[in-house]
């Protein structure tokens, strides 16, 4: 592989240079797929949402595994002074997405001169992972029927953790999340009549502490939920005027699918209540929903036996991460699982305007996700 590493470098560092936004992710999609082609691939799928499957096909048959890396950056505005320093003003790769991406391309180098022993490799390059988007796309278009993985297995950069550092846990990896949009229709009348309409304040307010009181925030329950108030509207600002209408937005967070099921009923049914109690009409909407990452025991096994091939250190998380991915839709219809690579105690976490992946981790990816690969065709052999 270190005869590659600079090339894989310097694609990560080009997809840092030059961010797109889920569902934008056209010149990305682009690049990758011009520079896949000079990696002597068997096959190359691509979605309609600018997704791409690389297929490389082993020397003996066995079982498929897809490998999943995402190619998406953020609306945030970059703060490093890097000579690759993103060139979009105000979107960044603040997730570390250009590295996943560079470890699947570095993976592709690799099969390009050494085909998998046994069983297929799905390079899997997926946009839109940060609004959810993505992997719903992927897994609904037609051309993803001719895939037939039987595994499935994605990485994440983990700032907080020794460079290097293999992150792993048996069953959820990731929560559930989801965000509710409640409408509140009522009536405007004049501010200083305000008997005459029906404003929508008070049950926002009791609307939100309700919500409040449904939380569980004990990370070692079963049952672990809560939600977060994300954004408030009411009214305009027309002083003369009793608001007739309004929004609040929250983002739901649980440990397991079921539980989230529930906490959504929970939601609807409480402001459905509250909205007749204050004689409103209520509409719900919902957006950016992640399934919980459900590990499968086979494919976590071959994640610590990797680690362990490789002379790795490891640590088994005891709660699982509180933020959505969308490989969650994943590993409910295959035998999947995420894991984590430590990106470095002192580096900015994810999402903060300083981050940046670091490109020494990026070998670690690419030489756990190829005997990954290796460990599931053993086992399913």
């Amino acid at each position: 592989m270190t005869d590659h590493l600079p090339e894989v470098i310097q694609f990560r560092r080009y997809l840092h240079q030059n961010p797109e936004l889920s569902n934008h992710e056209k010149e990305t999609s682009w690049f990758i797929l011009e520079k896949i082609k000079q990696c002597d691939p068997d096959e190359i799928i691509q979605f309609d949402n600018y997704g791409l499957a690389v297929i490389y096909k082993g020397v003996k048959p066995g079982k498929r595994t897809l490998i999943r890396g995402d190619m998406d950056a953020l609306p945030i505005q970059e703060i490093n002074e890097i000579e690759y320093k993103s060139i979009k003003e105000g979107v960044s790769h603040k997730c570390g997405h250009d590295g996943h991406s560079a470890i699947l391309y570095g993976l592709a180098k690799e099969y390009a001169t050494q085909r998998p022993a046994k069983g297929d490799a799905i390079l899997l390059f997926q946009p839109a992972e940060e609004t959810g988007d993505g992997a719903k796309g992927i897994l609904s278009d037609k051309k993803f029927k001719q895939l037939s993985p039987d595994f499935a297995v994605a990485l994440h950069n983990l700032p907080g953790y020794a460079k290097h550092k293999i992150v792993y846990r048996q069953d959820v990896f990731t929560a559930a999340a989801n965000s509710i949009i409640i409408k509140y229709f009522g009536k405007t009348s004049h501010a200083a009549e305000p008997e005459l309409g029906l404003n929508p304040a008070m049950a926002m307010a009791e609307v939100t502490k309700k919500f409040e009181a449904l939380c569980i925030p004990d990370t070692e329950d079963h049952n672990f939920q809560i939600i977060t108030p994300i954004y408030y509207r009411l009214g305009e600002k027309s002083y003369g005027v009793s608001a007739g209408y309004g929004e609040t937005h929250f983002t739901l967070r649980a440990w397991h699918n079921e539980v989230m099921q529930s906490l959504e009923s929970k939601c609807e049914s409480v402001a459905r209540e509250i909205g007749k109690q204050y004689g409103l009409k209520i509409e719900f909407g919902w957006t950016q929903s992640f399934f919980a990452n459900e590990n499968n025991d086979m494919v976590v096994e071959a994640i610590v036996n990797s680690a362990e091939n490789l002379q790795l250190e490891m640590e088994e998380r005891i709660t699982p991460f509180k933020w959505g991915e969308d490989f969650g839709l994943f590993t409910r219809e295959y035998p999947g699982a995420m894991f984590g690579v430590g990106a470095g105690t002192l580096s900015p976490a994810l999402h903060n305007p300083d981050y940046d992946f670091p490109d020494e981790i990026l070998e670690t990816g690419i030489r756990m996700m190829s005997e990954i690969q290796k460990q599931l065709s053993d086992q399913a052999s």
